[in-house]
């Protein structure tokens, strides 16, 4: 029975998918009798289909009762577009950095209470810190992250920590309001912040912020290395990298 219930879903998203191609081919919105001959489904099964699509704003249904694409499937794509575009312009500046200081370095961008990891160049070498692409950390156990809640307000701040009760990962985490409110407005005074075994034990990073033609923090630069060797001069190279990633966006440098 599972089977058979897993199967009928997988073949609604097929169903889903070419109703949506088909959708996609014309330039103007289209009828429901003209999608259900394009995509071989009775007129019954496509209707409801796009129904469930147009509940989730994959689909606009017009005045006229046609159908055509709708507004999430491009909020979507612009975000696909931003983090593409975003991963293209850093990866050589990411790699250069990486041969410099032959240590791994990731690139990151801020959801909600934590940082994505959406890019890494790591280093030809047997021991090197490894940070999954799609992995998350909490804001305050990163580098980055303790800048992307600096250069915000101390009300974000307090937010922040009332919202997640900055649970400890290691004995060095920020797990107070006073510490993460001093660390974070240093850090955004200085242009660059640190992770100071905070979320991993034996583990040290450096991060610095990219900033888009806004003037937006739109991501976080940062190289990470096992504590023995995590060096201070790195502070002037991770920031001439970020400088450079965000002149390519048109970001003030």
């Amino acid at each position: 029975m599972k089977a058979d219930t897993d199967t009928t879903r997988i073949q609604v998203i097929d169903r889903a998918a070419a109703l949506l191609d088909a959708i996609a081919r014309y330039p103007e919105p289209i009828s429901l009798k003209v999608l259900s001959a394009e995509t071989g489904l009775h007129t019954s099964t496509a209707h409801r289909i796009l129904s469930s699509l147009i509940d989730n704003r994959f689909v606009e249904r017009d005045p006229a009762g046609r159908y055509r694409l709708g507004i999430h499937l491009l909020q979507l794509g612009v975000r696909l577009h931003n983090k593409i575009d975003l991963r293209s312009v850093a990866l050589p500046y990411m790699e250069a950095l990486r041969d410099q200081l032959n240590e791994s370095v990731n690139l990151t961008l801020r959801e909600g209470d934590v940082v994505v990891y959406i890019e890494k160049a790591t280093p030809n070498r047997m021991m090197h810190v490894q940070q999954v692409v799609g992995s998350r950390a909490p804001l305050h156990v990163t580098a980055v992250g303790k800048l992307m809640l600096g250069v915000g307000s101390d009300d974000d701040i307090r937010s922040y920590a009332q919202r997640t009760n900055l649970p400890a990962y290691t004995r060095n985490t920020l797990s107070t309001l006073p510490q993460l409110l001093s660390v974070c407005q240093q850090a955004a005074q200085q242009g660059y912040a640190l992770d100071n075994e905070e979320a991993e034990i034996g583990v040290g990073c450096i991060g610095v912020l990219i900033y888009d033609s806004t003037g937006r923090a739109v991501a976080g630069l940062s190289v990470s290395a096992p504590m023995e060797r995590r060096q201070m001069a790195w502070v002037e190279a991770v920031q001439a990298a970020g400088k450079a990633i965000s002149a390519q966006l048109g970001g003030i440098v």
